[in-house]
């Protein structure tokens, strides 16, 4: 790799400009543990300096045609795209998912500028027939004014532009608070929006913790919305607050997913998706597969060949050809995959493969945990219901279709499913009956397409979706519009004859 960041301290960027921190923290490589660069933890004054700029600077930029917004949208988009290796290898350095699923992740964003960018055009409010005679009456969509969204280490540019993009070219001004883990996508995304024209004050990145940043954000009275990418507990508790001040508020937390195999599917087929869905960056998707429910007439056949696949995934340093899986993001992501492993056991699952941190010469510099499968789970023990955010499945035997869909929807969360199967009348059943916000048949978990909604039910989020056109409405009001040409006072429902 050629690729090197080219600064040894990141800046927070407000108002157009880079601004120093006051105290940093390190950013590691988790595939080998090298120092990348040192990164701001900001204060809440420094918050305060970013929201007060953002605010001013959207007057302005409410008032700017929708189509010209989208032209800036339009340039980040070509300018992401020329830069798509070097964007890759430096989210691959400091994420360590391998290159492949970096170039896939910078991808969605480059979609994302240009989809978003065409709804500069459309921003569609309706038109209506009105009651009463000589009168007009419409809706339209009108800017929230400030928003911040608070972006995880896993997708550390497709979630930001999933939240950034339609904020702004509905007409909103940004404060950004990236994850410390990863923020060198901040960085350089900061930069082609700047390149790209966009005015002062209408991006703004402001790193630092959860504790001190994002929690100003959320307590901050000139910050009328959160957008929110992240943990359950943490959700949770903004949503409390958020709630308190009746600020808007859109939550992802991630999920329980499982695949659904089963007796007429295609066994090879579906091991190809799980061994995607399940070990793809490392199970370190909130839409990753961490359940295999598995019609017990092909249970045998499926662990067999899962089994055998597992043997093939190469494990390293996502840099480097031929790696398929990667490093966990650091320690503490390791410790509680292994805390899981142990709850795995304890509980009667039987672990059939993995269950280990790897060490040895190749893995020593990073940190790496093997890919691991249970059998025999059942659906109420904790590793088939709690998020563990690693490469684990667990295989969880059913007799029949109807049980399947029981046990899928008996998790807290509902943000992905799927099911392999030949039988149409199943195909429509399921995509009916799972409680879940994406749904695939005959394909894995993950792989959600930028046009359509993204997020799911019950504790997965609050009922808003990232992605697609629905991700408008977070970043918008309706405002209904009623023009009277009568020339006289008309009473709405007390004048209609």
């Amino acid at each position: 790799m050629t690729t090197k960041l080219k600064t040894d301290v990141l800046k927070n960027f407000i108002n157009g400009e880079w601004v120093d921190g006051d105290a940093l923290t390190a950013v590691f490589n988790p595939a080998t543990r090298e120092k990348i660069t040192d990164v701001p933890l900001s204060d809440a004054e420094t918050l305060n300096n970013a929201v007060k700029a953002a605010k001013e600077a959207q007057k302005d930029w409410a008032l700017v045609p929708a189509p010209q917004r989208a032209e800036v949208l339009y340039r980040v988009g070509y300018l992401m795209k020329e830069r798509k290796e070097r964007l890759s290898e430096l989210l691959t350095m400091e994420n360590g998912k391998v290159i492949e699923e970096a170039r896939g992740e910078v991808q969605e964003g480059i979609d994302m500028a240009f989809y978003m960018a065409g709804e500069g055009r459309r921003l569609f409010g309706q038109t209506t027939p009105a009651e009463l005679k000589d009168k007009f009456a419409m809706s339209q969509r009108v800017p929230v004014g400030v928003v911040g969204i608070i972006t995880p280490w896993n997708f550390p540019i497709a979630i930001a532009t999933w939240k950034s993009f339609p904020a702004i070219v509905a007409g909103n001004a940004v404060v950004w608070k990236p994850a410390t883990e990863t923020p060198i996508m901040a960085y350089e995304l900061v930069k082609i929006f700047e390149e790209a024209g966009l005015p002062k004050g209408i991006m703004n990145v402001v790193f630092g913790s959860g504790g001190t940043v994002g929690d100003s954000m959320v307590h901050h009275d000139d910050i009328r919305v959160i957008s929110f990418t992240g943990s359950n507990d943490t959700g949770r508790n903004i949503a409390a607050e958020c709630g308190r001040q009746l600020k808007k508020v859109s939550l992802e937390m991630g999920g329980k997913n499982a695949v659904i195999v089963m007796e007429d599917a295609d066994i090879d087929l579906a091991v190809e998706g799980i061994l995607w869905s399940a070990f793809g960056t490392s199970g370190q998707r909130c839409t990753a597969c961490s359940r295999v429910i598995v019609h017990e007439k092909v249970k045998d056949a499926l662990e067999e060949k899962l089994l055998e696949s597992m043997k093939h995934l190469t494990i390293g340093n996502g840099l480097k050809d031929g790696i398929k899986v990667g490093p966990i993001i650091n320690q503490a992501g390791l410790d509680k995959i292994k805390r899981y492993i142990e709850i795995g056991k304890e509980e009667g699952a039987k672990l059939l493969a993995g269950g280990e941190e790897l060490t040895g010469n190749d893995y020593n510099d990073g940190y790496y945990f093997a890919p691991t499968l249970f059998t025999d789970a059942a659906s109420n023990m904790r590793i088939a219901q709690e998020e563990i955010f690693g490469p684990v499945v667990s295989l969880i035997p059913v007799q029949s279709f109807e049980e399947a869909i029981e046990v899928n929807n008996s998790v807290t969360y509902g943000l992905s499913s799927s099911i392999f199967t030949n039988d149409v009348n199943r195909v429509f059943q399921a995509q009916r009956d799972l409680d879940t916000g994406i749904v695939y048949v005959n394909a894995g978990t993950t792989g959600a397409e930028i046009h359509l909604p993204f997020g799911g039910t019950k504790g997965t989020g609050n009922g808003h979706r990232d992605s697609g056109v629905q991700a408008l409405d977070v970043f918008t009001e309706w405002k209904a519009v009623y023009v009277d040409y009568s020339g006289k006072l008309q009473r709405a429902q007390i004048d209609v004859e």
